[in-house]
């Protein structure tokens, strides 16, 4: 899975397959001070959420590829976003990947 360039198109969950099914994920907990937001392409991931407690590693349950060399996939409540590390940038989001 490439992320998209900048400037190209993009639909948010475009990487998602055909046949994704979202799952029912452990309880999710914000860290101080944040609740529920829409993440969309473009906005920059606090730095709070890069923590091992908040990365998804089991993209593959949900037919996901794995990330790009650079790139994490981030559970944020029950959405998914593919960040770049080094720039905290979103660069897709699987909304409703968990119930």
């Amino acid at each position: 899975m490439q992320p998209p360039r900048p400037g190209q198109p993009h639909r948010p969950g475009a990487g998602r397959p055909p046949n994704f099914r979202p799952l029912p994920g452990p309880a999710y907990r914000y860290p101080h001070g944040y609740r529920y937001r829409r993440w969309t392409v473009g906005l920059f991931l606090p730095a709070v959420f890069f923590s091992s407690y908040y990365y998804y590693n089991d993209y593959w349950r949900l037919g996901l590829g794995a990330p790009p060399y650079g790139y994490r996939w981030v559970r944020y409540g029950p959405d998914l976003l593919l960040v770049e590390v080094r720039s905290r940038r979103v660069v897709d989001v699987v909304y409703g990947a968990f119930y």
